[in-house]
């Protein structure tokens, strides 16, 4: 889940405030996209894996289901089993609460928090493994988001802000941190993709945070279908060695038609 890992750099462009509240115009309950993940290995793509994203509801509130994991074949190089719930307000696109349960690797972490948007605050539980974890309380300036909301929230951005050379700030959580991520619009363009061949797309690039996974100077190129839906159709980024891309292969129920 390469891509969540983002977080604020200085930069030139135009810093427009986004809005806290907003409405759902991008997607309805029953919606289901599917990424092939390829890593990049001395010239070659391997594929490594999947991602999905789901999403269920009730009266009031979204149910996203995040799930990742390696194929079987690359499990010996670096197994992954990931999986994050974000419960989110309908009427504010806010989460309400997140979960995170992953294992990469040597690597596992259980993070789960829960939000209360109105007091700025947030509980979370967070250890190893659920086993053992320890409560932590944090506090806010403003409105938050979480690794699963943010994709969710960004999709159902006004076009008025979807200018070239905007830079679009929002605070994500998670981990014990607070990231005010800044989302640089680079432009509108055409491009072809594999299995879904050209393209009109939103192109974006998130800026990294630089530690175990990207290194300083890494950038990470995001590219949205150009319509109401503005669904993820490829996402590259270099990592700390090598480089990953995720291909959409496959999406259900969403607002505009993607094949």
């Amino acid at each position: 889940m390469l891509w969540f890992n983002v977080g604020l750099k200085a930069n030139a462009q135009h810093l427009e405030q986004m809005p806290c509240d907003i409405q759902n115009i991008a997607f309805q309950a029953g919606e289901k996209l599917v990424y092939k993940v390829y890593y990049n290995w001395q010239f070659i793509w391997i594929p490594a894996g999947e991602v999905s994203f789901e999403i269920f509801e009730t009266d009031s509130t979204y149910q996203m289901l995040t799930l990742g994991s390696t194929y079987s074949s690359y499990d010996p190089f670096f197994k992954v089993r990931d999986r994050f719930e974000s419960t989110i307000d309908k009427e504010t696109m806010l989460p309400k609460t997140f979960v995170r349960d992953i294992a990469e690797g040597n690597y596992m972490r259980y993070d789960s928090v829960v939000f209360d948007q109105i007091n700025q605050t947030a509980t979370e539980y967070i250890g190893k493994h659920k086993s053992k974890i320890k409560r932590l309380d944090f506090s806010f300036e403003s409105c938050v988001q979480d690794m699963v909301s943010i994709m969710y929230y960004l999709r159902n951005i006004d076009d008025q802000y979807i200018k070239q050379n905007n830079a679009l700030p929002i605070s994500v959580f998670f981990d014990k941190e607070l990231f005010n991520l800044n989302v640089n619009v680079l432009a509108r363009d055409e491009i072809k993709v594999k299995g879904l061949g050209t393209q009109e797309v939103i192109h974006i690039s998130p800026q990294l945070v630089t530690g175990d996974v990207f290194k300083e100077g890494n950038e990470m190129n995001i590219y949205v279908s150009a319509n109401q839906s503005k669904v993820p159709l490829l996402i590259e980024s270099a990592v700390s060695v090598g480089s990953v891309k995720a291909i959409l292969v496959d999406s259900e129920y969403t607002i505009d038609k993607l094949f």
